[in-house]
């Protein structure tokens, strides 16, 4: 029985505000402001138990089909000894107490300026973010507090009208028990909100571990499924306007033409409304106001370069000419290099789209003093401020709904859509509805970086690396990030005075043995905006690791997965997922003909091998992935269902990632501008999928993004050995 003490809790007495449950590592001045409805009673920042018996959980995660709600209700029903029929889900408010410094943390990859918890004097906490996979990682020890106080509480509340002993009592499936005795969580809400738990808490009592570790329904799939569950783009209110936006090309860009005599004679056509950087067309439908768009043909005009292949290509080259920044460094490189004969070779990765199901929208609503938006996003804290700075209004008179997200991939957190939402709400004085067109998303997009690599290392006697050095031309999209995240002085004083970006470089530092190890970054100014992307530079740097890794194993003579796992001797679980990984996919070493490809990674304290069976297909046309065969180790599992789920995702999304989901530049803008030219598997595109879930106790790893990294190296590397072409530059096909 593990035990909690007060310093981990904050207490508030009365009832209806019950039990104040929070990280004991937040600074004490915070205070929780779930709200209870009637009939419901509050157990802090976490919890409300009805009279009804519904058991609501706050979750501060953004949905997004990766699960979390679904996770974290299982871990607190788990540790409150609750019936899972029983158990919802509500949106956490927007409080400090929800903050994710470790979403955070890991989103930059550990560049500086970030929130250190336990740092009560922050004047600019963290802020609550849904991103790197940290959902379960981050909330799970605060949820798991808030359960074990909450049913402390029903027990003693049991146990005063039964005149017993409080620890002789215990939950069970929704009941609180003693001998013969059973009363329901529901009976005990309002009573047990008013009493202050034990200190020293008891933990993972009672009917604790009747749920953890067990593949649960999802709490958002039967709205999901029937269509109930409302998104931006769903929200009606009365008297509703709807608007279509035409956004100015990166760079300098000004508007320089506009037919408002052609967008007035479109039907139902209420406005145009102009801002700095985009123009809006508003009128009585949403058909209505893109046709409107569509005639006033805007025209904007461009300052300076503009953006296109080549001259990303040639900021590219020039970066890498340059000085890099060291990132990480091992055993001295340069000395390894010095008058051998080094291998190398130059990788390329173009800029990724997030091309969510869910295009960018947002409904926004002036009344009296307030303003209420809705909107899909990852950062609601960000949004909440970009919102009241792009109005004008003071943020305690903007009230934000966030709403679940019909996908995302990270393309949530940026917040624009929600400030222009609010601005037309508050200049045309109606509800409004803006949803971006598919070509809108595309063109502005903020991509994954465009990068290039040049990989060089030294082989010595029987193929052992002896020096590796990886030097990545990237724009600087962390500092970006992170100014937009963090955009306090103490942050901005750090990224001064660090300049390395460790963001773009994320996951470049291989996890073999190898004696000396280099990783510079090389920033590069491209003239794009650029953002993170499910995966972020692992989706690019794994693609450089494990392709370069594999045209060195066969420079060795090596079978590739006995290559990798010969120099794993500090990395037991990735060595297991690449045996596993090998055994099930009835691995025939990689040989020439044969079509298989292996890669493995590291990514948030969890551990991935991937084999792909490839077949080259027509001459010209794009090749057939067969077979993708992964073996996962993420640590201690509170739902596998839910992490088999988001590995078959991943290894989806980064097929997509391999074989097409990129753009080019022309004019400033981007050149792929709808489902016509994004190849996206299809159905009949999907290869056979298995999926081993490695039993593990340590601590839960991330999952969301695991498994998008490796694919496309394993897929590279099969159609090497399918046809002896080496490809370098994602995706592989044009």
């Amino acid at each position: 029985m593990a035990a909690l003490t007060r310093r981990g809790i904050l207490i508030g007495g009365g009832a209806g505000l019950g039990l104040v449950a929070a990280w004991g590592l937040w600074p004490r001045h915070y205070q929780p402001n779930l709200t209870a409805g009637p009939g419901e009673h509050g157990y802090g920042a976490w919890l409300k138990i009805a009279e009804s018996g519904r058991i609501t959980v706050a979750v501060p995660q953004a949905e997004s089909g990766q699960g979390s709600w679904t996770g974290l209700a299982q871990v607190a029903a788990d540790e409150l000894g609750a019936d899972w029929r029983t158990v919802g889900v509500e949106p956490a408010p927007l409080n400090p107490l929800y903050a994710n410094p470790l979403g955070l943390d890991d989103l930059l990859e550990g560049m500086p300026g970030r929130w250190r918890p336990g740092d009560a004097t922050s004047a600019t906490p963290a802020p609550m973010l849904t991103a790197a996979s940290s959902s379960v990682r981050m909330f799970e020890e605060p949820v798991l507090a808030a359960a074990a106080a909450a049913r402390a509480v029903l027990c003693m509340a049991a146990a005063r009208r039964w005149d017993v002993d409080w620890t002789q009592t215990r939950a069970e499936v929704g009941f609180i028990v003693h001998e013969k005795r059973r009363l329901r969580f529901a009976d005990l809400a309002a009573e047990a909100a008013a009493l202050t738990p034990p200190d020293p808490l008891p933990r993972g009592v009672g009917g604790a571990g009747a749920l953890m570790g067990k593949p649960l329904p999802r709490l958002d799939a039967p709205a999901k499924v029937d269509g109930a569950v409302t998104y931006a783009a769903d929200i009606r209110l009365p008297d509703m306007l709807h608007a279509a936006v035409r956004q100015a090309p990166p760079g300098d860009s000004r508007l320089i033409g506009l037919d408002r005599a052609a967008a007035g004679q479109v039907k139902g056509f209420v406005a145009l409304v102009e801002r700095p950087g985009w123009v809006a067309a508003v009128a009585a439908t949403g058909w209505a106001a893109q046709r409107a768009l569509e005639a006033a043909r805007p025209r904007f005009a461009t300052a300076g370069p503009v953006a296109d292949d080549a001259a990303i290509a040639a900021a590219l080259d020039t970066a890498l000419k340059g000085e890099g920044r060291p990132i990480a460094a091992t055993g001295d490189v340069a000395g390894v290099f010095r008058g051998a004969r080094l291998f190398a070779a130059t990788y390329q990765a173009r800029a990724g789209l997030h091309a969510a199901l869910e295009t960018p929208a947002a409904a926004a609503v002036q009344r009296d003093d307030t303003l209420e938006v809705w909107v899909q996003t990852e950062a609601p804290g960000r949004a909440h401020a970009a919102i009241a700075t792009a109005t004008g209004l003071d943020a305690a008179r903007v009230i934000l709904h966030p709403l679940q997200l019909g996908g995302s991939f990270g393309a949530g957190l940026d917040a624009t859509v929600a400030a222009q939402a609010a601005v037309l709400a508050i200049e045309l004085k109606k509800p409004v509805s803006l949803i971006w067109s598919r070509g809108e998303s595309l063109l502005h997009d903020r991509y994954r970086p465009p990068a290039q690599a040049r990989m060089t290392a030294r082989l010595g006697q029987g193929g052992a690396i002896l020096g590796w050095q990886a030097q990545i031309a990237a724009p600087d999209t962390g500092r970006a990030l992170a100014a937009t995240l963090r955009p306090d002085a103490g942050s901005a004083l750090a990224l001064r005075l660090d300049p390395a970006d460790r963001y773009v470089t994320g996951g470049a530092v291989p996890p073999y043995r190898i004696p000396a190890i280099a990783v510079d970054h090389h920033p590069a100014d491209l003239g794009i905006s650029t953002g993170h992307l499910r995966g972020g530079a692992h989706g690019y740097t794994c693609f450089f690791t494990e392709s370069f890794l594999d045209e060195l194993a066969h420079a060795a003579l090596a079978e590739p997965v006995s290559y990798r796992i010969g120099m794993l001797g500090g990395e037991p679980r990735l060595a297991r997922c690449l045996s596993t990984a090998a055994a099930l996919g009835g691995w025939e070493g990689g040989g020439a003909g044969s079509g298989q490809g292996i890669a493995a990674h590291r990514f948030r304290g969890s551990h991935i091998a991937v084999m792909a069976e490839v077949s080259a297909g027509p001459p010209g046309g794009r090749p057939k992935v067969e077979r993708l065969v992964a073996a996962v180790d993420c640590g201690r599992m509170v739902n596998p269902d839910l992490v088999r789920q988001q590995i078959e995702g991943g290894l989806v999304f980064g097929m997509a990632q391999a074989l097409g989901a990129a753009t080019g530049f022309a004019a400033g803008l981007a050149d792929t501008r709808g489902f016509d030219r994004l190849w996206l598997p299809r159905l009949a595109d999907t290869p056979d999928i298995t999926v081993e879930l490695i039993a593990s106790d340590e601590a839960p790893g991330g999952v969301s993004e695991l498994a998008v990294p490796p694919v496309a190296p394993a897929i590279a590397n099969a159609l090497s050995a399918a046809t002896g072409q080496r490809l370098r530059r994602l995706p592989l096909v044009d």
